[in-house]
């Protein structure tokens, strides 16, 4: 007989009492010296500080995190090539603000131009790098942001590639978080050029101006900003402990309070909260029995790693509940389907997240004789 698994509970606490299990005080969050800041875990999308996430600021040079963004996309998709040469413009040439010295008419490597953008924040090589790819500045400023349309940055809007003050070129500090965290996520093979101290091109070495880089070693991206309209921003991510967290720092009067503000949120993250790995991706949670299907039970799991966030202390009190949104699972499934939901509570049962249970592999139908000896058992079923 043939036996249906409709959920499953795994249980990652001790068997002590909740009060054993109570966390300390979490304090409320720095008051930081900025217009607008936002603090948030990586891994789960959970907001830790924010005030004013969602106002509209300039975004200066932390626009290149979206012109990083569309050529990584172009580098993945084989569009272009770090080895591709690109022929330095009169535009790009003339370029205002901070550069990476490259002469007009000449031919730069793309893997140069990058390193000039992100390290040394060249508005020379990015607007050459988005004349590569675009044609035109202009145009590659829809692609820049049909892509942040595409990644939810809903209150983003790009005139240009490098960051000068331009009417209706704006972001928040959600949008520049969702943005980071989708670099981080998608493009983990280009994402060290973020933390490059320095680089050498035509006998200049070029510093990083994220000074964070170099007083915390758990920091290791992204980019720094400054108009005198946008103030001084800081885009910062860190890495401890198998937690990442994500700061947006927009409108700080100086370099040193975006650097000392990035700084306290971070802090602040890393020492009140601790991150638990629950599932991994393609782990199998559940194995439900399909009716009409060519195999018995199906291997049913998440599709992405799942954590948990939670404050320090409660983390071995974390519980995960498996179930399927519906019962009996009938032939065919197909890969990637949906077919329940993972929650994570705490010890006081309060959901400290949820992920998708899909379908890990296709579950096709089985023959006449199975389909027609299910068919009679689900009648019996409803019954």
């Amino acid at each position: 007989m043939r036996l249906a698994l409709s959920c499953a509970v795994l249980s990652l606490a001790a068997a002590v009492p909740l009060a054993a299990r109570a966390a300390a005080p979490v304090p409320a969050p720095p008051s930081v010296n900025a217009r607008a800041w936002l603090l948030v875990d990586h891994f789960t999308g959970k907001v830790l500080a924010e005030r004013n996430a969602d106002a509209r600021e300039e975004p200066a040079s932390l626009t290149k995190l979206m012109t990083a963004y569309v050529v990584f996309q172009a580098l993945t998709d084989g569009r272009l090539k770090l080895t591709d040469e690109v022929t330095i413009s009169k535009h790009a040439w003339k370029a205002e603000g901070s550069r990476t010295f490259v002469q007009v008419g000449t031919q730069i490597p793309v893997d140069i131009l990058i390193k000039g953008m992100i390290v040394q924040s060249g508005n020379d090589a990015t607007i050459a790098l988005a004349e590569k790819l675009g044609g035109t500045e202009d145009a590659f400023a829809q692609m820049m942001n049909e892509y942040a349309r595409r990644l939810g940055m809903q209150e983003s809007h790009f005139v240009n590639s490098d960051g000068l003050p331009t009417p209706d070129h704006y972001t928040t500090a959600r949008d520049m978080a969702t943005l980071a965290s989708a670099l981080i996520r998608q493009f983990p093979q280009y994402y060290g050029l973020f933390s490059l101290r320095e680089f050498m091109w035509n006998n200049i070495r070029q510093g990083n101006r994220n000074t964070l880089l170099g007083k915390d070693p758990s920091v290791d991206g992204l980019k720094t900003g400054h108009t005198d309209a946008a103030g001084f921003c800081l885009v910062s991510s860190a890495n401890r402990d198998r937690m990442r967290l994500i700061s947006v720092v927009m409108g700080a009067p100086s370099e040193r309070a975006r650097e000392e503000a990035s700084a306290a949120l971070l802090n602040y993250g890393y020492t009140f909260f601790e991150s638990f790995p629950v599932k991994t991706a393609g782990a199998t949670v559940l194995k439900p029995r399909v009716y009409k299907a060519a195999v018995e039970f199906a291997a049913v799991g998440v599709p992405a790693d799942v954590y948990a966030l939670v404050p320090r202390g409660q983390g071995t009190s974390l519980t995960t509940t498996a179930r399927l949104d519906h019962e009996p699972l009938i032939a065919p499934l197909a890969p990637g389907e949906r077919l329940g939901e993972l929650t994570v509570t705490d010890g006081a049962g309060e959901v400290v997240t949820r992920a998708p249970l899909v379908s890990l592999a296709a579950v096709p139908q089985g023959g006449i004789w199975t389909r027609m000896v299910d068919t009679i058992a689900l009648w019996f079923r409803k019954s």
